[in-house]
Order: C-alpha cells, then sequence, then structure tokens
C-alpha cells in the first residue's frame, strides 16, 4: 500500500481517553503523600488527592504513544519512593521514575522480551511484583511466563536481571498476583486452566516461587478451585496476615493457602422485588487495606458486577493462650455500600477510596465508618461448606443508601462516547458546542461541551454605580491575603475591607473623592493611590502628595513594589523608584521622558527575585507602536526596541511566565490593541528586542490586560468581546482559553482565607469574585442525566432540541417494574419500591430490553420529554426526515427491533419495525403517527432528497410517508454484509458496511434504482462515516483507525453522466475501486466524524469511544507539510518521548502504514523537551527554539474552536 498522499491532515487531540482501564496507588514523588496513577488509554495520567479539601487534581497526564497493557509499582529496599512497571504492545518491560521537579516520567530502564504487538502468548497481559520489590512475573493469556529480578548495582542504580522462564505450554492464565510472604523467596499466584481439556475445563490455584539462592523458578505448589474462578487478591503474609490468596469466581470467595484449610462463603444476592432471585453475581474488582494492629488487622472490599461492595474480613486461629496463629479460621462477608461498578478500587491511608468506574464519571469517597456497627447480617464460612463443587444455599441482602462511605468528588468521563454533533447555539462567530451522548444505563448522560475554562462563582454583588475599575492591596508585605477592595467609580472611589466579612471603611487614607487610576503596595507597609491629578503616598497613617504639573493630569500609569511609572497627558514619561530610607517613599527621576504621541497605556513587570527594579518599561501610543525603554541606571529611560502595531495599544502586559515542566522563565509581553487583537511577543531579557510575534482576534471591543494567579502560576486575563486566559501548558506551551463566564470589563487577582486564589471582577454594575481551578481541561461540561444507554442523538434543524434514542439490553422495562410492584403490593399490605437506578443501577432480567426516546433541550441542559417504548422493543436507529409529499414537514423516524438477540451469529429478532413521529410546539415534544414492519431491524438511517432512505440487512431502502405506514418506492441490495452507516450528498450515497467497508451508490432517477458504482479495497469493520466532499469520505472502523477514501475523478465524471454501474461478477464487488488518501492510527474506537468549521478553519472532528475528541486539520501549504514531516521524523527518535519503547511509526500505522496523517500531539511534545534536546531538534530543522515552539502553538492554537 503506498505511503505518500497527495492529501495531508494533522491529527491533534483535543480531549485524550477519559475512560481508565486500571489504577494503582503509591508515593511516586518521594515523599509521604500517596498519588493515583491511572491508565486512560495510551496515556499515564498521575493525580494527586488531597485530603483536606477531598479534591482530586491531575499533576500530569503524559502520552506513552503505545497500547498499555498493565501497570505495577515497585519500592527497592532502602528506597524513598515508588517507581512504575509498564508492560506494553512494545514487546519490553519499561520502568519508568516520575520527577517531581520537571513534572515528566523518566524512563531508567527498559528490557526487551520479546515481539511487539498485542497477542495472547506474549508476556505483559498479567503483571505482579513481589510486595518487597525484589522480583516482578509477567505472563501472557497463554502458556509464557517470564520472571525478572529487581535490584540495584554497585553505583547504586536500579537494575534488572535477565528473564527466568516459566513457560507451561497449553495453559490460559485468569488472574496473576505475588504473594506476600515477608522476606522468604518471592511466590506468585496463578489461576491457570489447561486449553487443551475438552468440556468444562478445570481452574488450579498454581504457586510459583523464585529460589534466590538457586536463580530459578518452580512450580511449587497447585490445587484445583472453583470452574468459575476467575480473580485473585492478596492476603497480607508476614507479620501482617497469613499470605495466601482470596480466590473469587461466580457466586463464591474463598481463602486459599498450602498448607492451610480452605475457607468458602457465597456472595450475597440483592433482595428486591424485581430482582432475578437465581442470578449470580461475580466479582470484578476489589481492594485490601491494611490497619494497625494484629494479623488480622485488615480488611478487603470486593465489588460485584452490580456495583454492591462487601468487606471481607479473615478471623485467625488462636493458640490456646490469647494469642493469634498464621492459620485462617474463617471468612467473613456483610454488605458495606454501592458504587458504580469500577475498573480499580484504590484505598488510601488518608480515609478515602477512589473508585475508578467502569463507564461514566469516576468517583472520589471518603470513609464515614468502616462498617462495623452497623446492623448488616455478617455471613460467616463457618456455614457454608469448604468444597468448591459443594452447593451453597444462597444468602441474599438489602441494598440501601450510602451509610459508610460520601462522594466528595467526581471527576468528569465520558466513557463510552456513542455519538455527538457539533452545532453552534450561540450565533456568535467561531463559537462552537460539541454535544455528545455517553455512559452506560442510569449513569448516562447528555453533554454540552464549549471550549473555555471553567469558573467558580464565590461572590456576586451589584453596586449603586456602574464601577470602572477594582483592585485588590495588602496593607503590609507580611500579610498572607489581601487586606483591601478598591473599587474606581466616575468621580469618587470605594474602600472595604475584607474580613469575616467584607464592608466599607473610611480611615484606609485612600483618597474617595476622586476616580482612581491605580493602588499599590510599595516598600514594606506603604501605599500608593495614583489619580488624574497626583499620587497620595500612605505610609503609617501620614499622607503625602505628588500633584501633577498645572494644565497636566495623569492619563496612565504601571506599578510594581519597587517602582511608579506615569503618563502625562502631555506624552511625557515620569519615573519613580521606592527610596531606601525604609518608610517606602517614592523619589522622582530627574529627567522625563518625552514620547512622539498621546500615551495610551504603560506596563512594568514584577521585580525579578534578587533584584532592585524591573529592567523594562513598555509605553504604548496612539501612533501605533508599543516602545521598550530600559531602566537600568546607567540608561534610564532610553529606548531599547519598538514594535508597530496595526491599531493603537489599548493595554500592556509584561509578565514572567514560567513553564512548570522546564522551570524555564520566559518574559512576554502582551498587547491588547483598540481593534480587538491580542498579540504577544517575546522579550530579550538582555537587549531588550521583542521576538516571535502572535495575534489573536477577540472581539470588536479594545483589548484589557491583567496579570493573575492561578494554581501559584503567574496568567494572563485579557479582556474584550469574551474573557480569555492565558497560560503556560506543560505539554502545548503558551494557551489563550476563552473563560465560560459572564463578559467581564476589569480583573484582579483577590485572595483572602476563604478563597486563596481567586479574581475580582467588574460586569456591568456587578462585582463578582470567582476562581479558576482548573486550566488543564479547556472544555467546559453541562449535563443533563439520561435513562439508558443512549444509541444516537440526532438535532432538530431550527431549535435548540436533540432527541436521543436509548436503550438497554437484559434490564426490566418500567411497563413490568410496574407489574411486578402492583403484585408484590397485591400480596403483602407492605408497600414496595425500587431504589433510584443512578446508583443501584435498573433491575435485570435476561432476555428483555427496556427503551425509550428523550427530548432534550440544550439550553439547559434539560430532558424535555421521554417516550418509553413497549412489547420488549428496542431503539437501534434515528433521523430526522423532510418529507416532499408533507410540504417538507420534518419528522422523526426510529428504527426498532423487537426480542433482539445481539450475542447469536446472525443476529435475530421476532419483528423489526421504523417508527414516524410528528414535532409538537416546535420540536419540544413528539406524537406518534405509525409504524412500518420491516424485514430485519433497520440500523442505519438517513433523509435523501425528501424521502427516507433507509439500510435494513444488505438491503438499501427509500420510502416515503403514507397515511397509514411508510411506502416503499425503490430498493437494491449494495451491502455485502450489514449497512450500519449512511450519509448522503446530493444523489450520491456513502453505505458503511460492519465488515466489508464502505461502497459509494447512486441513485438513477430515471431507472429508480440505486446503483453501488465503486467500494472499497480492504473489508474493514466500519463504525462511522462521512462525507468530506462530493468524491471524498472519511471513516473509522472498530479497530481504532481513522481514514480518508476518494472516488476517482474519472469514475466520478462517469457516473454524473449515467455511466459507471455496470456490475462485473468475477471482482466480487462494484467495477471500480476507492482509493486511499489517508490512514491513521488513534487508539480509540471512532464513534461519529464530521466536518465542521472549528476556529474559522474547516476540520473532521471525531468521537472516540473512550472519550476521545480529536480533530483531522488539513494543511493548507505544502512548506507547512514539510517542516511537521521533518520534525515528526526527528521527534520519533526522542527516547524521552517513547516512553515504553515503542516505534512511534509503527504504532501509527497499526493495521496499515501511516498515510497522509503528521501526528500533531507528537509535534506538540517538543514543547515539553529539555532545553538541549530542543535546541539539537531545531537545529536539524535549521531554526530556531522560538520559530519551532511558534509554529507548534499556531497549528493548534488557531485551529481550537
Amino acid at each position: 500500500m503506498a505511503t505518500t498522499s497527495n492529501m495531508f491532515l494533522y491529527s491533534l487531540t483535543i480531549k485524550p481517553p477519559t475512560g481508565i482501564t486500571q489504577a494503582i496507588i503509591g508515593q511516586f514523588s518521594g515523599t509521604k503523600e500517596q498519588q493515583i496513577l491511572a491508565t486512560c488509554g495510551s496515556r499515564l495520567t498521575l493525580l494527586r488527592p488531597d485530603p483536606n479539601l477531598g479534591k482530586i487534581s491531575t499533576i500530569l497526564s503524559q502520552d506513552t504513544f503505545s497500547i498499555v497493557r498493565s501497570i505495577a509499582s515497585f519500592r527497592l529496599a532502602g528506597s524513598s519512593k515508588d517507581y512504575i512497571l509498564v508492560t506494553s504492545d512494545s514487546g519490553r518491560i519499561a520502568i519508568l521514575e516520575f520527577l517531581p521537579a520537571r513534572n515528566v516520567f523518566s524512563r531508567i530502564h527498559l528490557e526487551t522480551f520479546g515481539k511487539s504487538g498485542v497477542r495472547r502468548v506474549f508476556p505483559g497481559q498479567y503483571l505482579a511484583v513481589d510486595p518487597k520489590g525484589r522480583a516482578c512475573l509477567l505472563a501472557s493469556i497463554e502458556k509464557n511466563k517470564l520472571l525478572y529480578i529487581l535490584n540495584r548495582n554497585a553505583q547504586a542504580a536500579l537494575t534488572i536481571s535477565s528473564p527466568l522462564e516459566a513457560h507451561r505450554p497449553g495453559t490460559l492464565v485468569f488472574s496473576l498476583v505475588a504473594l506476600d510472604v515477608g522476606y522468604a523467596n518471592p511466590v506468585f499466584a496463578a489461576l491457570e486452566t489447561d486449553s487443551d481439556q475438552d468440556g468444562r475445563p478445570d481452574v488450579e490455584l498454581v504457586y510459583y516461587e523464585l529460589d534466590l539462592g538457586l536463580n530459578h523458578v518452580v512450580r511449587k505448589w497447585a490445587e484445583p478451585v472453583a470452574p468459575t474462578a476467575s480473580v485473585l487478591f492478596q492476603v497480607p503474609g508476614g507479620n501482617d496476615g497469613p499470605s495466601g490468596v482470596l480466590v473469587c469466581g461466580e457466586e463464591s470467595i474463598a481463602y486459599r493457602h498450602s498448607g492451610q484449610d480452605a475457607c468458602r462463603v457465597p456472595i450475597p444476592r440483592r433482595r428486591g422485588v424485581a430482582e432475578d432471585p437465581t442470578r449470580k453475581r461475580v466479582v470484578v474488582a476489589g481492594a485490601m487495606h491494611k490497619l494497625k494492629g494484629g494479623k488480622d488487622a485488615f480488611f478487603f472490599l470486593l465489588q460485584t458486577d452490580d456495583g454492591d461492595l462487601f468487606k471481607v474480613t479473615l478471623d485467625m486461629r488462636g493458640d490456646g493462650v490469647g494469642n493469634q496463629t498464621a492459620d485462617v479460621e474463617r471468612v467473613k462477608v456483610k454488605y458495606f455500600d454501592t458504587v458504580p461498578v469500577a475498573t480499580s478500587l484504590c484505598i488510601l491511608k488518608s480515609g478515602f477510596l477512589f473508585v475508578a468506574t467502569e463507564f461514566g464519571n469516576h468517583h472520589f469517597y471518603q470513609f464515614e465508618k468502616l462498617g462495623d456497627d452497623d446492623t448488616e447480617t455478617e455471613f460467616s464460612s463457618d456455614d457454608f461448606p469448604a468444597r468448591f463443587d459443594a452447593q451453597c444455599q444462597p444468602v441474599y441482602f438489602s441494598p440501601r443508601p450510602l451509610e459508610n462511605l460520601v462522594l466528595v468528588e467526581s471527576l468528569d468521563s465520558m466513557n463510552p462516547l456513542l455519538d455527538s454533533h457539533v452545532t453552534n447555539l450561540t450565533g456568535e462567530d467561531n463559537t462552537t458546542q460539541i454535544h455528545a451522548v455517553c455512559g452506560n444505563g442510569a449513569r448516562s448522560r447528555f453533554r454540552t461541551l464549549s471550549h473555555g475554562l471553567e469558573a467558580t462563582e464565590i461572590v456576586a454583588s451589584q453596586l449603586p454605580d456602574k464601577p470602572t475599575a477594582v483592585w485588590t492591596i495588602k496593607r503590609r508585605s507580611s500579610e498572607e491575603y489581601d487586606t483591601y477592595i478598591v473599587i474606581a467609580m466616575p468621580g469618587e472611589t470605594l474602600v472595604m475591607e475584607i474580613g469575616e466579612e467584607v464592608k466599607q471603611v473610611a480611615d484606609s487614607g485612600f483618597l474617595t473623592s476622586v476616580t482612581t487610576l491605580a493602588v499599590q503596595r510599595v516598600g514594606d507597609d506603604s501605599l500608593v493611590q495614583i489619580h488624574p491629578r497626583g499620587i497620595r503616598h500612605i505610609h503609617n497613617g501620614d499622607v503625602n502628595e505628588w500633584e501633577a504639573p498645572q494644565y497636566r493630569s495623569i492619563v496612565a500609569t504601571a506599578t510594581n513594589e519597587r517602582q511608579v511609572v506615569i503618563a502625562l497627558s502631555s506624552g511625557e514619561v515620569v519615573y519613580f523608584e521606592v527610596d531606601s530610607d525604609g518608610d517606602g517613599s517614592l523619589a522622582e527621576y530627574d529627567e522625563r521622558k518625552q514620547m512622539s504621541g498621546a500615551i495610551t497605556c504603560l506596563s512594568l513587570g514584577e521585580v525579578p527575585q534578587g533584584r532592585l527594579r524591573s529592567p523594562y518599561l513598555a509605553v504604548g501610543c496612539d501612533d501605533c507602536t508599543v516602545q521598550i525603554l530600559s531602566l537600568d541606571p546607567d540608561s534610564t529611560l532610553e529606548r531599547r526596541s519598538v514594535q508597530a502595531l496595526t491599531a493603537a495599544p489599548s493595554a500592556l502586559g509584561l509578565m514572567d511566565m514560567t513553564d512548570p515542566t522546564s522551570g524555564e522563565s520566559t518574559v512576554y509581553l502582551h498587547i491588547g490593541l483598540q481593534s480587538g487583537v491580542y498579540l504577544r511577543t517575546v522579550l530579550d531579557g538582555i537587549t531588550g528586542e521583542l521576538t516571535a510575534a502572535q495575534t489573536k482576534f477577540l472581539g470588536l471591543k479594545p483589548v484589557k490586560l491583567f496579570q493573575v494567579t492561578i494554581q501559584k502560576r503567574t496568567c494572563l486575563l485579557a479582556l474584550g468581546s469574551k474573557s480569555f486566559v492565558g497560560y503556560i501548558d506543560p505539554e502545548r506551551g503558551f494557551m489563550l482559553t476563552p473563560l465560560s463566564y459572564e463578559p467581564l470589563e476589569w480583573g484582579w487577582s483577590f485572595s483572602s482565607e476563604q478563597c486563596e486564589e481567586g479574581i475580582v471582577g467588574i460586569s456591568s454594575d456587578h462585582l463578582r469574585i470567582f476562581s479558576i481551578e482548573n486550566v488543564r481541561d479547556a472544555l467546559t461540561q453541562k449535563s443533563a442525566s439520561l435513562t439508558y444507554t443512549p444509541r444516537q442523538l440526532v438535532k432538530y434543524p431550527d431549535q435548540p432540541y436533540f432527541y436521543t434514542i436509548e436503550s438497554e439490553n437484559n434490564t426490566l422495562a418500567p411497563e413490568l417494574i410496574t407489574q411486578l410492584l402492583d403484585d408484590a403490593d397485591a400480596a403483602s399490605d407492605t408497600p414496595n419500591s425500587i431504589l433510584p437506578a443512578e446508583q443501584f443501577n435498573h433491575p435485570r432480567a435476561r432476555g428483555r430490553w427496556a427503551s425509550c426516546i428523550s427530548v432534550i433541550d440544550a439550553g439547559g441542559p434539560q430532558v424535555l420529554q421521554k417516550l418509553n417504548l413497549t412489547s420488549n422493543e428496542a431503539a437501534v436507529s434515528a433521523a430526522i426526515v423532510s418529507f416532499a409529499s408533507q410540504a417538507d414537514e420534518s419528522f422523526l423516524v426510529v428504527g426498532t427491533g423487537k426480542d433482539m438477540e445481539v450475542t447469536s451469529s446472525p443476529r435475530q429478532c421476532s419483528a423489526a419495525y421504523i417508527h414516524v413521529y410528528r414535532f409538537i410546539n416546535n420540536g419540544r415534544s413528539l406524537g406518534f403517527i405509525h409504524k412500518t414492519k420491516v424485514d430485519e431491524p433497520a440500523l442505519a438511517l438517513a433523509p435523501f432528497q425528501g424521502r427516507l432512505l433507509a439500510g435494513i440487512g444488505k438491503v438499501l431502502r427509500i420510502y416515503d410517508l403514507g397515511l397509514k405506514q411508510l411506502l416503499r418506492k425503490a430498493e437494491g441490495a449494495v451491502a455485502p454484509q450489514l449497512v450500519v452507516a449512511l450519509r448522503t450528498k446530493g444523489s450520491r450515497v456513502v453505505v458503511g458496511d460492519v465488515q466489508h467497508g464502505v461502497t459509494m451508490v447512486v441513485y438513477r432517477h430515471e431507472t429508480n434504482s440505486l446503483v453501488p458504482f465503486v467500494d472499497d479495497t480492504v473489508a474493514r469493520w466500519t463504525t462511522c462515516a462521512d462525507f468530506v466532499d462530493y468524491e471524498t469520505v472519511a471513516g473509522g472502523d472498530k479497530f481504532g483507525n481513522l481514514w480518508v477514501l476518494r472516488c476517482p475523478e474519472n469514475v466520478s465524471a462517469e457516473v454524473d453522466t449515467g455511466g459507471g454501474g455496470a456490475a462485473r461478477e468475477y471482482l466480487h464487488g462494484t467495477p471500480h475501486r476507492l482509493h486511499l488518501a489517508a490512514h491513521f492510527f488513534t487508539r480509540d474506537i471512532p464513534t461519529s466524524i464530521h466536518k465542521t468549521n472549528l476556529g474559522g478553519q474547516e476540520v473532521l472532528l471525531w468521537s472516540g469511544l473512550q472519550g476521545t475528541l480529536g480533530a483531522l486539520i488539513p494543511f493548507v501549504a505544502r512548506e507547512d507539510v514539510d517542516f511537521f514531516q521533518s520534525l515528526e521524523m526527528l521527534l520519533r527518535e526522542e527516547e524521552a518521548l517513547a516512553l515504553t519503547g515503542r516505534d512511534h511509526l509503527l504504532y501509527r500505522g497499526y493495521y496499515a502504514p501511516v498515510k497522509g496523517v503528521v501526528d500533531g500531539d507528537l509535534c506538540e511534545r517538543f514543547v515539553g523537551l529539555e532545553r538541549v534536546r530542543k535546541e539539537v531538534v531545531a537545529a536539524e530543522l535549521g531554526r530556531s527554539v522560538k520559530e519551532v515552539e511558534r509554529r507548534v502553538s499556531v497549528c493548534g492554537f488557531s485551529s481550537k474552536f
């Protein structure tokens, strides 16, 4: 397959995947603080729980550019921090270390053990580490196991031995853990079965021991366990417990260890009217926590597939004199609480539980109690036989709301993201919202995502008059929080003191009868107030005035703690410095600088640490220039450089901003223009030259700039028609992101005991105080709860209303639940009820479907109407169709199936229908019209030339709307197996087949026929597709590939003239083939793809199942293609970016070679490289580091919304 293309795209991830496949805890920073490490797609994400605030913040999220199979933490003896073991599709085991100073993961060792890829015979699917950090065992699903010894060399560097083999042919592994044996020889436990056995094979618990003296592995012990056993949990050993494992299978939890008697207890089942009493539960996740005490001072929290948590404890036998032995006497289990079904549970020493949920938002709980003093029934293994083949009488419990846990924070997650839609509901230019349906079951949600940082409002207070400016100030430098809020109004100034409550004061020393231009604390305890007629200096109650010259007034000012600069209406610059006498008095520089034009704005940077003054002053004039003046004592007010502008500057901001990753500091000059344009340049700290200018249009209003502090970092607040926040992103460099908040006219930093890092702003006549807690996620989300798992999302043409079809398999429908409740109420005097589905899930019933159609107002968002489907029907597809025969009136068309069996092959159903609904009240509600019976469920529907196009099995049909049912107008067999996607443009249709790629079909009006004329050369498992243009289609498949296919021009022209559709049977398809224009592996399964406009540029926006949002951005110039291809090639060789050792080119070409796509995620990692490596890469490109950073930033910067 050719890898060259005449189409070139830039692949950029807008929102990384949020589904967590595995989470572990450890002390990765080298302190006593515990962190959580999670795998999200190809990314490693480090989370910091804050026990004081009850919140979780993201420290780092780094892409490994590989498929992460398993992770584990370990600590060598004598070490103060935990290291990370990672197995991936690279065929290598990587040891990583987190470097807090640089905020990156660093690879310290890489060991090759096999071929690349994810295969069942390649070790790495299972990973277990000895609790003492001495060895680790890697296992494949079948046959192979490799054991590595971890140690230190003479230089105290971490080393890893050559692998020791523990292979066993024909053996399948279900679970693998390391036993806690103290400092005895390391032992690993595995659940294994013989794949060569006929029927249901036996499952064994097998111990593998590493003999440290002889340096070899032996199969020490094997014992049969329950055939349904699927997961193991380590039991503490040594001085902390009896060692061994918990073996969890269907309906049972058993304790097993060599030399000890087995103990078994059943998993309790739910008790309830709508619960199936015969359904057995399995354990899907769990965690163990040690307490201070004896050998039984630990407990397990095990979770079933319902989400129920059970507390499991072990009782030790006594020795007759009151001491505990290491022998387990019984296992006890009791109901603890119910939380969402998790992939991983992490119990922290600080008393919190992190639940990495399988679907939906991840939850962070705090332990209120450990469930020791409640009334829940406790079940003991003494009452049940220990043999795994003996029958146990089922036991039951009654679920209830949370008692032992309390939810303190929820982390947004869009996994699984099943469909999306891109719109602009605000009507503003270049403002796009992404509407998505995601989640599973009762935890499904409709989400609206808009580009912007989320702000948390703390105070909003209306003022008696419209203010012009606001500042906060500390009375003394030693104070931790601000003392005053100073509000400037026309002709007056209000001074508010910050305490337990904010109140107006009159003894602050500030002059209140003038309009204040600026306030500043200078020295240690002096205050300065600047107003049009002069400067007021306040020190210990003493007031000194500096008056402006006659017939002149102050029009602009810039201040810091040691310098004050004012601009007079005559165009003069007056410079003051804090005197060295200790009282904070100001000394005026002898000379004044006369500028060439009227001065519109000034800016001073903060005084660098260890220095007496800021070295430069920026002056903006109405002649469309900004001049940099020196403030060095030897060259005071001398001009260093000039920046020409396209309009007069309205605001300036000299800011020293630090990259949190590299620690490097850069001085930026931010410039706001009267025309609404924002411009950013880099100021050379030695020469004062301005370089690397970048611009962005922020709206029609003049731009105002302010320096604020967010997460202890210097940030920019830019105010125009909208509010923007500028900050340094560790992965992408400087970012300017909209603020999802009320439009502001002024902003300033605010710090109090209640809000340490806030912003006080002016919006019309309101004073608002708010905070920005997270600058990593530039997408603000609003959501509404749905009832069942959403399958598709469609939008009303002219109104902000969306319609979702939702369906849930093996779930009781509402009418059956109502019937069960009525029957139960009739049989007993006690009223019965169903627990809330959002916490406890919907009641299950095998073979049953629950389905509905929801009408959603995206403005809230909120659900306006819900229509439940009855008779075991489930909605599978939807479309809004405008029928020409009904005066172009739009209708909602829904495809359904009755009694569907999706696990059978082929799929089966007793009946299939297409429902038609009329829109009522401009789309706020729906009215059922009729339904039409069809052969198979219509898995794809689309509007087509005033009629309905339906994909039913292999057949494509055209329907028109009749009085009692849909009327069939045309049909054609166009797909090899099953139509799952339809898109139309003109008379052409793109048909996506479930297994055989896409086919282009043309509709012939003269013969009323659907004719396939070109199809794909590769059998792609299509999940989504959309037209790029009349001849080009983009799509994705279930293996994580994105591709762009193009119809040959001569074929397209021939089809338009009426030819090109003659089938040739020997080709086993259409007479022509699509050409591949682009191909790229994404690591996520694309669920939707749209051609849309983001940031004024047309892009292909796609969504992935794990919550990924990405864009394919077309290159306009060939020069950009050459530059980014060269940069990508150089970055592929950087070891710091290949954490797991995976070859980037092979990774992005997992199933087919990369073609026509540049990996923007890799190019953006250039910003996070060390300075030396940046210079090497830039030198290879023949450019400066700043220029490379600018081009990388612009490509991502201009494409985001």
